[in-house]
Order: C-alpha cells, then sequence, then structure tokens
C-alpha cells in the first residue's frame, strides 16, 4: 500500500481507528545527541505530513543520558523498561534504533537484542563516521558481538553507500536488509540574502569541539597573516571541550578573530547559520554531516574534507570546497578563495543550493524513512 504525503492521489483517506500505536525514536538526547537528535527532531517534525503516521507517533527515547558512560546503562535499563511496558500493552508498533561506533554499539546491541527477545521490529539507522575503521581495531570477540547487533535488525539504514558496502561485504548483511537514505534538513523555501553591508565577513565553524572535527587545524591555518581582524570574524559554535580550543586559540594569537560561543540550542545554531558568509568544517571523519546540509540549504559556501560519504554525493568546486585532512595551508587558501572570490562565492552557493534541492531536503528524507516504517513497522496494515 505505501506511505504517502497527505493530499497526493495516492494518500489514504481514511485508517482502522483503534489504539494509538508508538514508535520509540531511540538514542541520546541532550547535548550528547548531537546530529542522531538533530535527525530526530526533523524526522518527527515531518511525520504529520505523511498519511501512515495516523495511527502512530514517533517518540524520543533516551538510551545515553548526561552522566558518565557507565551510568549511561542505568538509563538504557530504564528504556529497556518503557520498551517492556509499551509492548506489554499494546501500543508499540516498532523501534527506530540511531547507532553511532564505540559504546554506543554496545549499548544499542543490548537494546536490540532485548527487541528481538520481545518480538519488537527494529530499524537501525547507522550515524557513524568511523564504524568500519573501528570494527577492524576490535578484537575477535568484539568483532563478533558487532556482527551480531546488525544482525539482529529487521532492517538497516546507512547514510552513503560507502557504509552500505561495509555492511554487505564484511559484516555479511543481506542487500535487501540495507536501505541507502541521505540525511535531509529543513531549509527556506527561497534562499534570503545575506547582508553584505557588514565591515567583517564570518566564517563559522558549527560542530562538537572534539580533536576529530579538524578544529586545531583550522585555528593553526588563521594564523596565516592574510586574515585581518578588521575584516573577517570566526565564530566557533558548538560543545565539548571548550576550554582546551580556547586556549590554544589564545596561545596562537587569535583573540580579536575567533570567538567561542559554546553549545547553542538548534534554534539559536539556526540564527547564526543564517548570518555565516562561509561555513568550514575540515573534519578527519565524519558520516554525512548535517550542518553542511543546512549550510547548502541557505546557499552558504561550504569548506570540507572528501571523507565518509560526503565525497559522494558533493563535487569539490561545484558544491563545495574540499580540503585534504590536517592540511593547514589549503585550509587558509580555501578560506581566502571563499571570502575573496565573489564568483566562486556566488556559484557554490546556488549550486549548494540545487543540491539541496534535489536530495538533501527534509521532503526527500522524511519519505524515504517513513516508507521504511510503513513496511517494517506495518503502520498500514
Amino acid at each position: 500500500m505505501g506511505c504517502f504525503r497527505k493530499g497526493t492521489p495516492a494518500s489514504r483517506s481514511s485508517f482502522v481507528t483503534g489504539q494509538m500505536k508508538y514508535i520509540y525514536m531511540a538514542g541520546p538526547l541532550g547535548p550528547m545527541g548531537g546530529g542522531m537528535l538533530r535527525v530526530v527532531d526533523y524526522l518527527m517534525q515531518a511525520q504529520s505530513g505523511f498519511d501512515c503516521y495516523q495511527g502512530a507517533q514517533m517518540v524520543k527515547l533516551d538510551t545515553r543520558g548526561t552522566g558518565s558512560a557507565a551510568g549511561s546503562f542505568v538509563m538504557l535499563g530504564k528504556a529497556m523498561g518503557t520498551i517492556l511496558k509499551s509492548k506489554l500493552n499494546g501500543s508499540l508498533a516498532g523501534l527506530h534504533v540511531n547507532m553511532a561506533e564505540r559504546l554506543s554499539v554496545f549499548r544499542k546491541g543490548i537494546l536490540l537484542l532485548f527487541a528481538r527477545m520481545l518480538g519488537v521490529p527494529a530499524v537501525l539507522h547507522l550515524h557513524a563516521a568511523q564504524m568500519e575503521s573501528y570494527y577492524r581495531s576490535l578484537s575477535a570477540p568484539a568483532k563478533l558481538f558487532t556482527r551480531t547487533v546488525f544482525h539482529l535488525t529487521t532492517h538497516n539504514i546507512v547514510l552513503g553507500d560507502n557504509a552500505r558496502r561495509f555492511l554487505i561485504d564484511v559484516i555479511g548483511i543481506r542487500p535487501d536488509k540495507v536501505s541507502v537514505v541521505i540525511n535531509g534538513v529543513p531549509g527556506p523555501a527561497t534562499l534570503v540574502e545575506r547582508p553584505h553591508d557588514r565591515a567583517r565577513k564570518r566564517v563559522l565553524f558549527l560542530g562538537n569541539l572534539w580533536d576529530r572535527k579538524g578544529l586545531a587545524d583550522l585555528l593553526h591555518a588563521l594564523t596565516d597573516a592574510r586574515f585581518d581582524p578588521a575584516t573577517v570574524e570566526v565564530l566557533v559554535v558548538g560543545g565539548g571541550d571548550v576550554e582546551k580550543f580556547q586556549r590554544l586559540s589564545d596561545s596562537l594569537g587569535l583573540e580579536k578573530l575567533v570567538s567561542f560561543l559554546g553549545w547553542v540550542d538548534q534554534t539559536k545554531a539556526t540564527d547564526i547559520l543564517k548570518t555565516a558568509d562561509v561555513l568550514i568544517l575540515p573534519s578527519y571523519d565524519e558520516g554525512l554531516p548535517l550542518v553542511i546540509l543546512e549550510a547548502l540549504a541557505h546557499g552558504i559556501p561550504t569548506i570540507c574534507t572528501p571523507v565518509g560519504e560526503i565525497p559522494t554525493v558533493l563535487q569539490s568546486r561545484i558544491d563545495t570546497l574540499f580540503v585534504n585532512p590536517g592540511d593547514v595551508k589549503a585550509i587558509a587558501d580555501a578560506l581566502i578563495d571563499a571570502l575573496n572570490d565573489e564568483e566562486l562565492s556566488r556559484l557554490l552557493g546556488l549550486n549548494g543550493r540545487k543540491a539541496y534541492e534535489s536530495r538533501f531536503s527534509l521532503a526527500t528524507f522524511s519519505s524515504s524513512v517513513a516508507a521504511i516504517h510503513d513496511k517494517y513497522f506495518k503502520l498500514s496494515n
């Protein structure tokens, strides 16, 4: 039957009435959630637009908490209790498990085993940037556990072809149990022209402040004499080890050029993003970062590294600028190009917006996930 947008010819106008069913969107909430939490938020925003969700509702289920890694297993136990209660009272449609790597694999593995024991259909949504390298570093028993985690699922969602090949060729998942669903984000209906009368152009780094995000490389690149604090400002926005990178910035003499805003909520992050002239994310590992897609949606030129699924969906000097991870000089040169070459900046913004409209919209993303929910959670039956 399928899952259709409301108002389309194929959309069904009525469903069998009865008890509301719940799809638990399992993963970390709060600042620990990062991109996974934003994915869940975006899908929940879009669910009212699909007919198959008339009898079902997505609900967040925290499996991490905000405490220590060891304490996260207490939160996991509470999540399992919620699932059991919903299963027993007949209100559980299915489980959508959002997973990264490292301890996330063990927490979600326990959750998926519990779901299998209860006969609950479970879709695993893999967001990990480093899953393949992480897997290859594991001991033989840990590898066996990780393979088992993926085989416990009803279906697997991955961000791109690289992750799909990993699951099929290395983990041994059947091809029909893996779907590639490219991330999508909300965006403005039309582009809003950014102000051109500011004395200083604005460079934005938006993401968790971890070593693998390449922030240290960016800060070293900003010591280039071509970056004049009178004409350029750099905003660093995100949680993580803010003090560590603040100290590095200060030690490099960047106090007048770089400002650290810390963690902000999604509404504030979007407001800041809309004011940027360039977004930069010089990461060593990524899946398919939402912040890049959000910048494309707003027609903001982006600079990023060709890692993870990024080079499978974007092209350098067409809809983004690629720099190799750790190449400090290339980061500085790319920033200068994006800030000073108006024609290049204009083209990157326009082409990025076209890429967003054709491949990365929330409508496209949520339609794909809704179809998977409908099929494996039997929402329309």
